[in-house]
This record gives structure tokens, C-alpha cells and sequence, in this order.
């Protein structure tokens, strides 16, 4: 039997001669074409051949590269990709079940872009305001980011103000008991979206670090105990801030300046970012449904001063926790403003129950007004002639909408921390003398109220 032998003559790899490439001696061969004596005039067109069998990851010489530009220099540039999914919020639905696919590319891991970004607040109404310019500095620091946020319920309310925020979740960080259910499912969300960044401003101990940790953020960034409450926790944290005592809010305005300080530090090439004032926005639709409420009462835009901090047990008080003697009982209120003739003074209940008692002390043709919400607040206070505020919420909001107002602290010091610059930010500071608020002045209130007669003269 004859053995059959099988010959594949292109099976095999063409391996060019080393007549192929032009002689030493002419170096300009390729751009005057064949040698005059040779041969084979097609061999310099199969010198340039690449074969794949030598090196199949050869694709030719790399393009120059800017490792700098890329990789070091500058700020991030906003995302130029579309997403997969126009209505999809995370950008992506292709990807089969069961696949962690990732998301960040190489040069944005080296430059420490931030894409998503969640802040975790701790406090009420106040301490989620006096974030804000965390938030712009954020913006302003990572063009292009998303910003959520996670806080209290009464917290989540501020937000209403603020167009620099995706998504607001309500989960309580201060809660030291969580429900297992509520703790096991807010980590799921957190790890579904994929965050580069976290920051947070509850002062953590090893518990809240591993509720961090158990997120997958790229980098946390917190404040820790100032005593050893703190232990462990800086081992599951990328950046750690200890604040000077253990409430945070006893900081004033300027309560976060340690992490202000670290999210606008100067990196590659970027000087060091400024601190962004205190800012809210109105939507149209809440200033329309305001109007009409302070119309349902009898009163005209421009035409009222608003009344805030009226003593309460409500939550609705919007007072800071650095400040616990921030709250007027109404009797003295009622005093302040029985001289006042220009404008009429709006009283602002954080609760219903309170209408009774002040319809009593004021007077039956007072002009009250139930408002729970910051955003409610702030449109009052945009349609108003000025606040006449303790250290609530209100006094902030009118410093960050520039209008005039008289904040009325229960000393000197608590004054010139919670609102630094009070002349540039027309607002007058009256203390309390032996360090009540209670047994404030009235007479000193009463000659500053003028300002407002002023206000509406030029207005």
C-alpha cells in the first residue's frame, strides 16, 4: 500500500529572505524604487509585510503618547460617552447577570478621577446645609461628577435646594441600631453603584468604617472619634479627619473646614480649589406654591419680614446641634415686633399646635404661616423683605439669598461662629449679654429693626 502524503504548500509561514531588505550602502532604496540590476523588483514589496506567525501582537509602531496630559496634568474632563442606556441612570444594560464588570479605566484610576460620588451627612436640616459648599467644591474639583447622598429624613429635605445632587436616600447614619434588613439592603445600593469616592461626615468608629469598607467605594474618606472610639477605624478608611470635640457642629459655619481642606488640596499642576459661599436654588414650582400660601394669609411680596426660631419641641425647628439655647420663646417675640408699621411681621410654626398660643400672645390679626420644609423656607424668606432669625436654618438661608436679617444669638462667640463676615453678608448680630437667649434685649432688637423701614424705602 502506498502511503498517501499530504502537502499544504500555504500551510506554511512565508518567511522573507534577507535579500528582502535594501543593501547598507542604499539608504534611500524605498524612495526611488527597485535597484536597477536587480532581479526581483518585488521584494521590497514583501519586505514590508508583517507575518503574523512570528508576532501576532505586533500591530506596528505605537502612536507617541503624552503620559502627563493623560495621566498626571490637570483636572478630569467630563465623561465624553454616551451611555448604553439613555434611560438608564448607571449607563450600562448589556452585560449579562452574574458578571462584575469594570467601570474604570486605567488612566482614571492613576489620576484619581471621581465619576460617582456619595456623601454620607449626619444631622438634620442644618448640619445638611452648611454642606452644600462641600458639594460645590466637589463639582467644582471633579467636573462632571454625580453627587449623592445619603442623610436623615429630615435631612433628605434639604436637597430640595440644592441642584448639585443626583439622588438623596434616607438612611439615618446616626442610628447606633439599624435594622438588619435596612443595613443589608443600603449596602447592596451602595455597591451596586459603583462609587470612586465616599465621604462622610458622622464621626466613625469601627462600625460605620466596615459600612464604608463593605460599600467597595475606591477611596472613604471620614471623620473618626477624637478619643478611642476610633480605634479600627482607620484601618478600613482611605483618609481620616479628626475634629476637635465630639460634636461636629460645634464648628459653626465652618464645621467641615478639615475636609474642605483635604477635597481642595493642590495636586497635578492644580492649585489649591476656594471654598464656594453658601448657595441655594428655588425651583419655580415651590416659589408658586409659596406665593400662594403668604397670599392665603393677607400679605404682599416685599411687604413682610419673617419671624424664625419661635420656641418648640417640634423637630421642624431646623435649629443646629451646636447650639442648644437657639429658640425664642413667643413672648418675646411679640415684643420685638409690636412697634414694627412698614413691614408686617410673618410668625413662621414649625408645628400647628403653636398657632393657638400665638394668636393669643401676638394678637388675633397676626399673620402665621405653618412651614416644616427647607425648601418652603427658603421661598418665603426669596419673596420677603428680611428674617428676623435666632440660629436656625432660616438665618443661613437668608445670608445665602443675600437678604437682610437679624440674627439673634445667645452670646457674642456663638455669633461670630456661626456667621463669620456678618457685614458682607448684611446681617446684624445681636448677642444676649448674660449669655441667655431668653433675657435678650428687646429694646437693641427693636432699634435694629429699622434696617427694614430702610430696605423698603430704596426697594
Amino acid at each position: 500500500m502506498a502511503s498517501t502524503q499530504l502537502i499544504f504548500p500555504n500551510a506554511l509561514p512565508t518567511i522573507p529572505s534577507p535579500l528582502s531588505s535594501p543593501p547598507p550602502h542604499y539608504p534611500f532604496t524605498s524612495q526611488l524604487g527597485p535597484l536597477p540590476h536587480s532581479k526581483r523588483p518585488n521584494l521590497l514589496t514583501h519586505a514590508k509585510k508583517k507575518n503574523p506567525w512570528l508576532d501576532p501582537f505586533d500591530d506596528g509602531a505605537a502612536p507617541e503618547m503624552e503620559y502627563g496630559s493623560l495621566f498626571t496634568d490637570g483636572k478630569q474632563a467630563e465623561d465624553p460617552r454616551p451611555p448604553d442606556d439613555p434611560e438608564n441612570p448607571y449607563g450600562f444594560l448589556k452585560f449579562p447577570q452574574g458578571y462584575n464588570v469594570e467601570l474604570t479605566m486605567l488612566a482614571s484610576k492613576v489620576r484619581g478621577d471621581v465619576r460617582r460620588c456619595c456623601c454620607i451627612v449626619s444631622g438634620g436640616v442644618y448640619e445638611n446645609l452648611l454642606f452644600f459648599p462641600t458639594i460645590q467644591l466637589i463639582k467644582d474639583r471633579y467636573p462632571g461628577v454625580q453627587v449623592d447622598i445619603l442623610t436623615s429624613p429630615r435631612g433628605k429635605q434639604t436637597y430640595e435646594i440644592n441642584k448639585n445632587v443626583r439622588w438623596a436616600n434616607v438612611y439615618d447614619p446616626d442610628d447606633y441600631f439599624p435594622e438588619p434588613a435596612e443595613y443589608i439592603d443600603m449596602i447592596g445600593v451602595l455597591k451596586n453603584r459603583y462609587y470612586d469616592l465616599m465621604v462622610s461626615t458622622k464621626l466613625a468608629g469601627l462600625g460605620h468604617a466596615a459600612f464604608m469598607f463593605m460599600s467597595s467605594a475606591r477611596d472613604k474618606v471620614s471623620y473618626v472619634w477624637p478619643d478611642v472610639n476610633a480605634v479600627g477605624a482607620g484601618l478600613l478608611l482611605t483618609e481620616t479627619f479628626i475634629p476637635p470635640s465630639s460634636n461636629l457642629s460645634e464648628g459653626g459655619y465652618n464645621m467641615y473646614h478639615e475636609m474642605l481642606e483635604w477635597l481642595g488640596r493642590p495636586a497635578r499642576n492644580i492649585p489649591r480649589e476656594p471654598v464656594p459661599p453658601l448657595k441655594v436654588s428655588i425651583s419655580k414650582k415651590l416659589r408658586e406654591y409659596v406665593e400662594g400660601k403668604y397670599k392665603k394669609a393677607g400679605l404682599e411680596k416685599g411687604k413682610y419680614v419673617v419671624i424664625h426660631g419661635i420656641e418648640s419641641d417640634s423637630k421642624a425647628s431646623m435649629q443646629s446641634r451646636g447650639d442648644s439655647d437657639s429658640l425664642l420663646p413667643i413672648q418675646v417675640c411679640a415684643e420685638i415686633t409690636k412697634e414694627m408699621r412698614d413691614v408686617k411681621p410673618l410668625f413662621v410654626i414649625p408645628h400647628e399646635k403653636e398657632r393657638e398660643e400665638v394668636e393669643e400672645t401676638v394678637g388675633g390679626e397676626a399673620s402665621i404661616i405653618f412651614i416644616t420644609t427647607p425648601g418652603q423656607l427658603a421661598a418665603l424668606i426669596n419673596d420677603s423683605a428680611g428674617v428676623i432669625s435666632t440660629n436656625t436654618a432660616a438665618l443661613q438661608i437668608a445670608n445665602a439669598l443675600e437678604k437682610q436679617s437679624i440674627a439673634l444669638f445667645s452670646s457674642e462667640g456663638k455669633g461670630r461662629l456661626f456667621v463669620p463676615n456678618a457685614e458682607d453678608k448684611r446681617c446684624v448680630i445681636i448677642p444676649s449679654k448674660n449669655g441667655k437667649l431668653a433675657e435678650i434685649d428687646v429694646e437693641t432688637v427693636k432699634n435694629a429693626t429699622k434696617v427694614f423701614e430702610r430696605s423698603t424705602v430704596f426697594a
